[in-house]
């Protein structure tokens, strides 16, 4: 047999395989990327440099920090000390400069916030220290019983929108599952210039520790079974929306990267896989992928994408409601 075409193409780069890392603290050190491109890591996605830190003092973040907290003064305090999360600014401009230089795979820059304010300045600022493409990565909690859907929607697409204007890098937007009507959104994200649509953000949700009565955070890696949400919704927008999707969330076998091809999705992106069995586990799902397309008989990624989207499928339905009462009815095996 012919040796397997693993090639993709994501935001216009031409990647050696489906397997990008996504933004994680693993990109905060140098020597963790090299060992990530070793391990057959096509691309890798910077850990995201957030909006308080750039533009906490601006008119326009106070405005949206402050939105519905007027009653629970206390409700600013559980913003993250930044300078413990993350490095400043400048210093992350001049670690990806470090990282795009260091290796030979595309480096993506990360932000990650709400308002414009400094993010069109460091847009540029990322494009500059060499930065192949840029991932948006959207994160508000809309607590304000007066601000609507619609006027939250508008203020994610004339961010995009000003981004856009301001840089000539391929742009990625990474979405919150939680949208009233996604495929609508996904569309105005497109025509407001997102060159990509990355599937799922996975939000760190609070605990109650109800031995201290205290609100704490929580961290939990992902498992294979989240994958399912981007895999349905990535089936259903694939070939309908004129965008590169990136399936992200509980990706950690080779048959979830294969799931996410077949899908529609150009990559598939991965952290928690990493943080549990450690980096050089990418090698063994890029190895069982071959593997597997070898004994199915795919001679490459461009022929097995999109090849279980709806449009493909013999029953579209099976990603709809109409599927909804088949899914009930699996339950009935549980029974005694």
């Amino acid at each position: 047999m012919t040796s397997l075409d693993l090639t993709t193409t994501y935001l216009g780069l031409h990647l050696k395989n489906p397997l990008v890392a996504s933004a994680s603290p693993l990109t905060k050190r140098l020597d963790y990327v090299r060992r990530l491109e070793d391990a057959g890591a096509s691309a890798v996605v910077m850990y995201s440099l957030f909006e308080e830190q750039i533009t906490h003092e601006s008119a326009e973040l106070n405005h949206y920090l402050s939105r519905g907290t007027h009653s629970f003064a206390e409700a600013l305090s559980y913003f993250p000390e930044m300078e413990r999360y993350n490095i400043g600014p400048e210093r992350y401009l001049e670690h990806l400069h470090n990282v795009k230089s260091a290796v030979k795979i595309p480096v993506i820059g990360s932000l990650n916030g709400i308002s414009p304010g400094g993010w069109v300045e460091y847009a540029r600022k990322i494009e500059q220290a060499g930065a192949d493409a840029l991932e948006l990565n959207i994160y508000y909690l809309p607590t304000d019983l007066n601000l609507s859907s619609t006027e939250l929607e508008e203020t994610y697409v004339d961010l995009v929108k000003e981004v856009r204007a301001a840089v000539t890098l391929p742009l990625a937007l990474k979405l919150s599952p939680f949208f009233t009507a996604l495929p609508y959104i996904a569309r105005r994200f497109v025509e407001a210039g997102a060159n990509g649509l990355v599937l799922f953000n996975r939000f760190y949700q609070p605990d109650l520790d109800l031995d201290t009565l205290e609100v704490v955070p929580n961290l939990e890696l992902s498992t294979s079974a989240e994958v399912r949400l981007p895999l349905r919704w990535i089936a259903l927008l694939s070939g309908r929306i004129p965008a590169d999707f990136a399936l992200t969330s509980g990706v950690h076998t080779a048959r979830d990267v294969l799931k996410a091809v077949m899908a529609g999705a150009s990559v598939a992106m991965m952290t928690s896989v990493l943080l549990s069995n450690g980096i050089n586990h990418l090698a063994s799902i890029l190895a069982n992928m071959q593997l597997w397309m070898e004994e199915h008989e795919y001679s490459s990624i461009a022929q097995m994408r999109g090849s279980m989207s709806q449009r493909a499928v013999a029953e579209p339905a099976a990603f709809e409601r109409a599927n909804y009462l088949k899914a009930l009815n699996s339950f009935d095996h549980y029974l005694p």
